[in-house]
């Protein structure tokens, strides 16, 4: 694993197969898709920043970079995506073989450029839309507004903010109006357009409204003046904007007892789109949503306001009875067009017991590039820690930026099915799509309206290459070629283009299969699969993702394993493989899979956690880690298996949405004696503290940050670390370890699972 990491060190890249296979056959034979899991803007402390303009091809308008052949002498340098030949231009007439530019150098096949600026059209500075639902309780609504207030205090001074609430009705707040509290009151139940909107809060009092031409921004046709009535500067706002929250009442409309909340949460982030549409178009806009319960009112309701009706779960979506679900999709999928358009993002901030609508969400959050963050209530700590983080990180910065645009460039034997992760398709369409389209597909280049440096996509590719050339050709020119462009706008205000350049051999034909083992990275593979079945429970119909996996995990093993025929005691894998079947196996049994005992809004938001994160977090998520703390040996890595549960032991369990320590029956009888307040046992004191330090520290650089859960070995909290548990001892199994631990499952344990593969996969 260890030089994989190493090249994701250099380019921020991880392949599931660093040797490619080199022809259609080849790789459809390879089960794992030709894919990379790429980090656009990851933050590299010494990436060199050029001050001037790239030079790109003339023909395929790829970038120069290290894979470049050059001529000194003759000032010309050679393609390596359409083999052109492109002239020097005069400024780089000094190069020679000991004086070359940076992005040259070999080692810089990650570089960034920093356009000069012009100081006439120096971009905007950010834009924060709140938009705040009052359908809540007293005690929440207090949690909200106390964290609100803390979040208004860390706005950057020059960024400008806006402010909507809703309920039953949609209130846009007039905060440039400082003398008294000013709100334009809108209908919950239908859908405003941006005109009427633009009348209704009175844009064209004093200058006419332009008769053609779309209205968008100080350029044209609004005046500053107008803008600033409800977009105001931070520094300039904060009386006013915490004067409306502090006066902020719970939503005044009588609820009968057996009615939930009318909330209208689709129409208040139309409003919100609208209203920045018209006022600060292609500006790194966020808009804000804070939401607490289900909208029952307007043209994204996902349930009836009678209690009577559940909200939809799993089953209703699987037999289609969900009466809501489609149209309420369809309109966040109108309004995710729009937010991209505009180049603006949507963050979730979903705090409530019940479900408020994620899962119809999804669509405008991901593709606009937006945070999400679901909670059980305002006043948790996932909630209130996550939101402080967004604005103020200390070491941790999340390092948000904004109106990116992603395109790629590759090898004419290889073409592009798509990207699943938070961006949106730009639709160019050109030679380097596949007709294939997994994800947002059917395109070379994507928008990422919001992206950080944590920002991960998974993009799929295929090779379209149908034979081999004889042997002679294939010795000079086996190398694939990938370049991967992201134009964005760095928080400093300034666009920026990152060019990550990468080069991978290819093989084919007898003999290749030692060169492909080689090259396998089973955590990238593993992965990918996690967000391909994730996709595909989404858009196929009766898809059954166990099977999918278990057949996908028999081929790849019958292939790449060594065995004889019909002998599974032969069965061996290579150590590039042998974890690969264990993180189908977690995988198999993981939330993105099992979507029993989850709601549709806790799926959809694990998926679309796991659908912008890392190789790295993404493994924590299909794997948890666990750790071991005992008197006996320094804190361990442990089998995640219930063999690992002892009386005497503490345990932490990372699963990156919830952190688990669980105390051992004996540690947790000597925590409630009070052992470790007394001084003699010091050494026990420290042997509790050190999993909360360690707990401590995962937290602290994660978002959304986790939930925290101490619990004590048979005590109900225990749940969240059995569930996660390998049942290799459950109620029915014979030997029971003393202090130890059973699960009551009827799930197989992984020697079950390994026992079955090798049988079918030496056929």
């Amino acid at each position: 694993m260890a030089e994989f990491m190493d090249l994701e060190a250099q380019d921020g890249v991880r392949m599931a197969w660093n040797v490619v296979p080199g022809t259609k056959q080849e790789g459809s034979n390879c089960v794992v898709p030709i894919s990379a899991i790429y980090t656009p803007i990851k933050h590299y402390p010494n990436l060199p920043v050029l001050p001037y303009a790239p030079l790109r091809c003339r023909t395929c308008r790829s970038i120069l970079n290290p894979f470049s052949i050059v001529d000194f002498a003759a000032k010309i340098w050679i393609c390596p995506f359409c083999f052109q030949r492109n002239h020097f231009p005069p400024h780089y007439a000094s190069i020679s073989d000991d004086n070359l530019p940076a992005e040259l150098f070999p080692q810089y096949t990650t570089i960034e450029y920093e356009s000069a600026v012009d100081k006439s059209s120096l971009p905007l500075p950010p834009v924060f839309m709140f938009v705040v639902d009052t359908c809540i309780i007293e005690e929440e609504m207090s949690y909200l507004k106390s964290a609100l207030s803390q979040a208004i205090d860390l706005l950057p001074d020059n960024s400008l903010v806006g402010l909507i609430t809703f309920g039953t009705l949609v209130h846009v707040h007039e905060l440039g109006f400082a003398q008294i509290p000013k709100t334009y009151v809108f209908k919950g139940s239908k859908d405003v357009s941006k005109d009427q909107l633009l009348d209704q809060l009175n844009f064209f009092l004093n200058k006419p409204k332009p008769t053609a031409g779309v209205i968008a921004g100080a350029r044209d046709g609004l005046s500053s003046d107008t803008i600033a009535r409800f977009l105001l500067p931070a520094s300039d706002c904060e009386f006013a904007l915490n004067s409306v929250l502090e006066e902020l009442q719970k939503d005044p409309w009588p609820i009968s007892p057996d009615q939930r909340a009318t909330r209208c949460t689709g129409t208040a982030l139309s409003i919100a789109a609208n209203l920045l549409g018209a006022c600060v178009p292609g500006s790194g806009a966020r808009i804000m949503a804070f939401v607490g319960g289900p909208s029952t009112d307007g043209p994204a309701a996902i349930v009836f306001k009678n209690l009577s009706e559940p909200i939809r779960s799993h089953k209703d979506l699987d037999k289609d009875s969900a009466p809501h679900y489609h149209k309420a999709v369809k309109f966040y999928d109108t309004l995710s067009k729009q937010l991209v358009h505009q180049g603006h993002v949507l963050d979730l901030f979903a705090c409530a017991l019940d479900q408020v609508g994620v899962a119809e969400l999804k669509v405008a959050v991901e593709k606009t590039g937006g945070l999400v963050v679901l909670a059980e209530s305002f006043g948790h700590s996932v909630f209130k820690d996550s939101l402080r983080r967004v604005f103020h990180s200390e070491d941790y910065d999340l390092g948000l930026c904004s109106n990116g645009i992603f395109e790629i460039n590759c090898s004419k034997d290889i073409k592009v099915q798509g990207i699943i992760g938070p961006c949106a398709s730009l639709e160019k369409k050109g030679p380097l799509c596949s007709d294939t389209v997994v994800g947002q597909g059917n395109t070379s280049a994507w928008k990422m309206c919001g992206l950080d440096k944590a920002t991960t996509l998974c993009l799929i590719f295929e090779i379209v290459k149908k034979d081999i050339p004889d042997a002679t050709i294939q010795s000079t020119s086996n190398q694939f070629y990938f370049q991967f462009l992201t134009y964005y706008q760095h928080n400093s205000g300034q666009m920026r283009l990152r060019v990550t350049t990468l080069s991978r051999r290819w093989v084919a034909g007898p003999g290749s299969i030692q060169d492909l083992i080689s090259g396998f990275d089973q955590e990238a593979a593993a992965v990918v699969m996690a967000r391909l079945v994730s996709f595909k429970m989404e858009i196929e119909a009766e898809f059954d993702p166990i099977r999918w996996l278990d057949k996908a995990l028999i081929h790849i093993c019958s292939r790449f394993g060594d065995y004889q025929k019909d002998s599974p005691s032969s069965f061996s894998l290579s150590p590039r493989f042998s974890i690969f079947p264990q993180f189908i196996f977690h995988l198999r049994r993981s939330q993105f899979v099992q979507v029993f005992n989850n709601s549709p809004d806790e799926t959809a938001y694990f998926r679309m956690i796991l659908n912008r994160e890392n190789v790295t977090n993404s493994v924590v998520m299909i794997q948890p880690s666990l750790i071991s703390y005992s008197f006996h040996s320094g804190p361990e890595p442990a089998l995640l298996d219930v063999a690992a549960i002892a009386a005497d032991r503490i345990l932490l369990l990372d699963s990156y949405f919830t952190v688990v320590i669980f105390h051992g029956a004996t540690i947790a009888q000597w925590r409630k004696a009070g052992y470790h307040n007394q001084p003699e046992h010091q050494a026990f004191a420290q042997l509790l503290q050190a999993p909360r330090d360690d707990a401590d520290t995962i937290m602290k650089e994660r978002f959304p940050v986790p939930r925290l859960v101490i619990c004590d070995q048979h005590g109900s909290q225990a749940r969240f670390l059995l569930a996660k548990l390998n049942p290799s001892a459950t109620y029915n199994s014979d030997a029971r370890i003393p202090g130890g631990d059973i699960i009551f499952t009827d799930d197989v344990s992984f020697e079950v699972f390994l026992d079955h593969l090798q049988r079918l996969a030496v056929q």
